[in-house]
């Protein structure tokens, strides 16, 4: 006997602006910490590689819960994952504002983290409930106020963490995520489970990436402090991180439905897109955290004693150039091919990058860097994803593209505890100032391993041109 197809309930205007509500919550109270650090390290007193951690744990915790919300939307609905999602994350919102140490605030963030999956689910519902035509516009519309909403963050963050306190400003945000949750859940219909999956959730490789991406974050973030005063103590570290990595390895070899299928790996087009992405993403995460704690540095110092207001007006041209890096990659994409999109831009970054360790005098020289870095970015992320999309069977592409996002992160993660351990390095004992050198030298190494990833675009196909 065949099973009727109920089809799914249409929604309405007022169910999507709920979904882009939510999206703009979400991406302010994803936003506040990155103009804030300088602040935050402050009242915190946090070294800089403290918080370098604290600037990357939310997207760690992203790249986990991404592809377990997509498994878990499959099996019970896209809105019923998503209601519980934002859940975890409002909880992370308010111990975040009441956080009144690092760890603290690290815990909220981990929560805040599951953030991350929310937006693919979103998509889904949207697509679920409305035809194509409409559903392309529909997640144009959410998209795009993701990003407006991470604008938002960007410059409100600053002001209410000056006139009111550090807590507000997460406060906010978490209020306004609470309720465009509520709204969603009650205008947007359930949708029914869109397949059954009877491989279920690879909880081990889950647990042991885990394990792995906070084992290395802690050896980059520990390494400046405890290096030459606990070698063991760091080396034991090392040796547990070897084990998770062995580990999960291992198990996502052999795993029926692999949390990252590491198989794909061996072709060509998906492993050269992943170490691309990767290094990439090292050279941005150098300039993102870089450049505000070089604004922040004291005026009778080297720096311009810039305040969390002033740094994230001075942060807002990277943030619109990011925003527009996107549709101008895929086009590029499409009319050049995504090697000379890549080579473009791989050549913008490192131009860029080795400007600013020339030249940071100015105010200015750090805005049009870091602009020209984040459109760079966009522009490299955006083509990569396209040629790894195109370059596998249609069923492969969701598996070929996952190792390429999760990459993006691991290299965000990996360059941002970089550049803060470079700093902690860098600043002299009895100081909370760290030597300009230190900045040059973070700089530099960024525009020299971005260059090197020269060498690999010139074995890439030229990929689809129209």
């Amino acid at each position: 006997m065949t099973a009727t197809l109920v089809p799914p309930i249409r929604i309405g205007k007022a169910a999507v602006w709920a979904l882009g509500m939510l999206a703009v919550a979400t991406g302010a109270l994803e936003s506040v910490v990155t103009p804030t650090l300088p602040l935050l390290q402050r009242e915190l007193d946090m070294s800089p590689a403290e918080g370098a951690l604290l600037s990357i744990t939310l997207l760690i915790t992203g790249a986990l819960v991404t592809p377990l919300a997509g498994k878990l939307g499959d099996r019970y609905g896209g809105k019923r994952i998503l209601i519980r999602l934002m859940a975890v994350v409002s909880a992370g919102g308010l111990v975040s504002a009441l956080a009144p140490n690092l760890p603290v605030l690290l815990l909220g963030q981990v929560l805040q983290g599951a953030m991350v999956g929310a937006l693919p689910l979103s998509f889904i519902l949207v697509r679920e409930h409305l035809p194509a035509g409409e559903s392309k516009v529909a997640i144009g519309v959410v998209s795009g106020l993701f990003v407006g909403g991470g604008m938002v963050g960007t410059l409100s963050a600053g002001p209410v963490a000056e006139s009111l306190s550090r807590h507000w400003m997460f406060a906010l945000p978490t209020i306004a995520v609470i309720g465009s949750t509520v709204l969603v859940n009650r205008l947007m219909p359930h949708d029914p489970p869109s397949r059954s999956d009877d491989t279920g959730v690879d909880w081990p490789g889950l647990l042991l990436l885990s394990g792995t991406l906070v084992t290395l974050m802690l050896v980059l973030a520990l390494a400046p402090d405890i290096g030459g005063s606990q070698p063991l103590v760091l080396g034991a570290l090392i040796v547990v991180l070897a084990a998770f990595a062995t580990g999960w390895t291992a198990v996502e070899r052999r795993a029926a439905s692999p949390m990252v299928d590491l198989r794909m790996l061996a072709r060509p087009a998906v492993w050269k897109s992943s170490v691309l992405t990767f290094v990439i993403c090292v050279g941005t995460s150098v300039a993102v955290y870089l450049v505000p704690q070089l604004l922040a540095v004291p005026t009778d110092e080297y720096g311009f004693g810039a305040s969390a207001t002033a740094i994230g007006f001075f942060l807002l041209p990277g943030a619109v150039a990011a925003s527009l890096a996107g549709p101008l990659g895929g086009i590029g994409a499409r009319r050049f091919g995504s090697r000379a999109v890549v080579t473009a831009g791989i050549v913008i970054m490192t131009a860029a990058l080795i400007a600013l360790a020339a030249a940071h005098t100015e105010v200015w020289h750090l805005v049009i860097g870091k602009m020209l870095i984040a459109l760079a970015n966009g522009l490299c992320v955006t083509a990569l994803v396209t040629s790894t999309a195109t370059s596998v069977d249609q069923g492969d592409t969701g598996i070929a593209t996952s190792l390429v996002l999760v990459t993006r992160v691991i290299g965000y993660a990996v360059g941002v505890q970089i550049s803060g351990a470079i700093l902690t390095a860098g600043t002299p004992a009895g100081s909370d100032v760290p030597a300009e050198s230190s900045f040059v030298v973070g700089f530099v190494i960024a525009g020299a391993v971005t260059a090197l990833s020269l060498l690999v675009t010139r074995t890439m196909s030229k990929g689809v041109k129209e």
